[in-house]
C-alpha cells in the first residue's frame, strides 16, 4: 500500500500566493523523484481549540494561516530514496530559500495507509 508524508504549517498570510508558487516548484521535484501526488490546503475552516488544535500545534499567530498537506508515495522505500534525492535536489533548495514559513514550526511525518477507499 501506498506511503504518505504528512506536514502542518503556520504560513504568513500575506505570502498565500508566494507559499502556492513554493508548493508548485517542490511538486514538480518531488514528483520526479517518485512521488504519486503532491496536496497542498490553505486552511479555511480551522477552529482554535481549548486543549489542542491545528492552530496550537504550529503557534499559529494571528497574521498567519494554518496549511495541511501530504505527498504520496508508492511505498516507503520510494519514499526514504525519493525523500533523500529531492532534498539534495538544487531546484528544492533554490525554492526553499528563503522559506515562505517558520520551518522551526512544521509538523511532519510519515504514514503507513491502511485504508483507501
Amino acid at each position: 500500500m501506498s506511503y504518505v508524508d504528512g506536514f502542518v504549517i503556520a504560513v504568513p498570510t500575506a505570502n498565500k500566493e508566494i507559499y502556492k508558487q513554493h508548493a508548485e516548484a517542490a511538486a514538480v521535484v518531488f514528483k520526479e523523484h517518485g512521488a504519486l501526488k503532491l496536496v497542498e490546503c490553505w486552511g479555511d475552516d480551522v477552529p482554535e481549540g481549548k486543549i489542542t488544535s491545528f492552530p496550537m500545534a504550529v503557534q499559529c499567530k494571528p497574521d498567519e494561516t494554518v496549511c495541511f498537506s501530504w505527498i504520496i508515495w508508492p511505498s516507503r522505500k520510494v519514499r526514504d530514496q525519493g525523500m533523500e534525492a529531492s532534498m539534495a535536489d538544487p531546484r528544492l533548495q533554490q525554492s526553499m530559500n528563503p522559506m515562505p514559513f517558520d520551518g522551526k514550526r512544521m509538523i511532519y511525518g510519515g504514514f503507513e495507509m491502511i485504508v483507501d477507499l
